[in-house]
């Protein structure tokens, strides 16, 4: 038996007996590497740098010896809190809660903690969680329906990346986006394709790039078709809010719109109800559709035609742009696919 694989063997026996509490030198001795590969392997720093083999053998020692790195000691030596936080509009549907979920698992998974700051009122800022973001925490991942609440707590200095964010204008900040305009493209094409020419979009009251884009595209993708018309209305998001809206437009005298599209499904659901105060029927009379594909769109009768995004993708997605540039790295680009699911809201307008 070599003196070094004796080494090992004598320091995984001392650990084992609970002696000692675990080093990387002891991970080190048991691997048969320097204390610097442990660092690198367990740091998730050891591409390039070290080899595939020596990286499993290190993460094999300090599974078997039961280490744990000391972060306390490693996050004050690095000037780290190992803490983001994640700004999103108040969580009043379940998308933003994927977003966190997507987000809390990522970060978990390098060591990170992030702490949720939803503004009250939807949109613009909230109460300063800290006295300075600045003291607190490493960077910020940060929702353009809630960006207002950046500069409250000086977020907007720290390492930052804007969800649903216009890319050319999001304070110099890397962008991660889902791709919104495909699926208003789809929503179009779909209603087009069945013949629908009167267009209602029932559209979010929030001065946000992300409805911005729903209208722009809906508007063009509409036009390019001869005969076509569309109006606009908007509505607070809410049920309630999208009720009034919509019964006051469908209600205006002249022709009535055969398609009705919303900017989310609270707003299709209020359109529901609007529709049958008026006695119109979903969908012969009126289709409606929605976009996020939330929960709601499968509760409603008939069931939502909507584009579905992937909450929980973003929210990783997110956090994964946020990790590389505190790396120094650049962020994965390519916008969040996503896809229409068509359900009993649409059909044919009749003749």
């Amino acid at each position: 038996m070599s003196a070094d694989h004796e080494s090992r063997r004598k320091s995984r026996q001392t650990v084992a007996r609970g002696t000692t509490r675990p080093t990387s030198r002891d991970v080190a001795q048991a691997a048969g590497v320097s204390q610097a590969a442990v660092s690198l392997v367990l740091g998730d720093k050891w591409r390039g740098r070290v080899s595939e083999p020596t990286a499993q053998r290190v993460r094999e020692a300090a599974r078997e010896l039961g280490y744990r790195p000391n972060l306390a000691a490693r996050n004050l030596r690095l000037g780290r809190t190992r803490t983001v936080l994640l700004v999103v509009p108040a969580l009043t549907t379940e998308f933003f809660a994927g977003v966190y979920t997507g987000a809390a698992r990522v970060a978990a998974e390098h060591g990170f903690g992030v702490v949720l700051y939803p503004s009250p009122e939807g949109v613009g800022p909230a109460k300063d969680p800290f006295h300075s973001a600045q003291a607190a925490l490493d960077g910020v991942l940060a929702s353009s329906m809630a960006a207002d609440a950046l500069t409250a707590i000086h977020g907007d200095q720290l390492p930052l990346v804007m969800l649903d964010s216009d890319p050319n204008g999001s304070m110099g900040a890397a962008t991660v986006n889902l791709d919104i305009t495909d699926g208003v493209r789809q929503v179009a094409q779909h209603l087009l394709a069945l013949g629908h020419r009167r267009f209602l979009h029932l559209a979010a009251d929030v001065p946000s790039w992300t409805f911005q884009i729903r209208a722009r595209e809906l508007a063009a993708r509409v036009s390019q078709v001869p005969g076509t018309s569309i109006r606009t209305t908007h509505a607070p998001i809410s049920i309630e809010g999208a009720l009034t809206a919509a019964e006051t437009a469908l209600a205006t005298p002249g022709p009535r719109p055969t398609a009705l599209v919303c900017d989310d499904d609270k707003l299709a659901a209020g359109a529901y109800k609007a529709a049958r105060r008026l006695g119109l029927r979903i969908p012969d009379d009126l289709s409606v559709t929605g976009l996020d594909d939330l929960a709601l769109a499968t509760a409603i009768d008939p069931e939502l035609t909507t584009v579905r995004l992937d909450a929980e993708q973003f929210g990783e997605r997110g956090m994964q742009a946020l990790l590389a540039v505190l790396e120094g790295r650049t962020p994965e680009e390519g916008d969040i696919p996503v896809e229409l699911v068509v359900r009993g809201s649409t059909a044919p307008p009749r003749p």
